[in-house]
């Protein structure tokens, strides 16, 4: 979607597309695309500051807020563009999976901190 929305730039599109959408550009006018890899890319690191709350918190705001910009997201999709997008789909299915799964996980290890008192 990166490379798509940098050939819409350069004017080469031939078909209509959600990049051309505003709702393509939610934050800064910088494409979704470019920040939801910037979002994935420090995610990924990021699992090495859970031992410190800070972390755990800094790692749970981001999650949560790239499944609410997806949600936000898949209800411009359904309802406003209308227009299928499977790339889109799937960075909302991987989006809303990290959330259930790092809460999920967050919860388990909460847990388990308070059995041990």
């Amino acid at each position: 979607m990166l490379e798509k929305s940098r050939r819409d730039e350069r004017g080469e599109l031939a078909e209509p597309s959600v990049v051309q959408s505003p709702r393509a550009r939610l934050f800064g006018g910088l494409p979704n695309a470019l920040l939801g890899a910037a979002y994935y890319l420090v995610l990924a690191p990021a699992i090495w500051f859970v031992r410190f709350p800070a972390g755990v918190v800094a790692i749970c705001l981001a999650v949560a807020f790239a499944a609410a910009t997806s949600a936000l997201l898949a209800y411009s999709l359904l309802f406003v563009t209308r227009r299928p997008c499977p790339y889109c789909w799937t960075a909302h299915a991987v989006n809303w999976s990290l959330a259930v799964l790092v809460g999920w996980l967050f919860k388990m290890n909460i847990l388990s901190l308070v059995h041990k008192f």
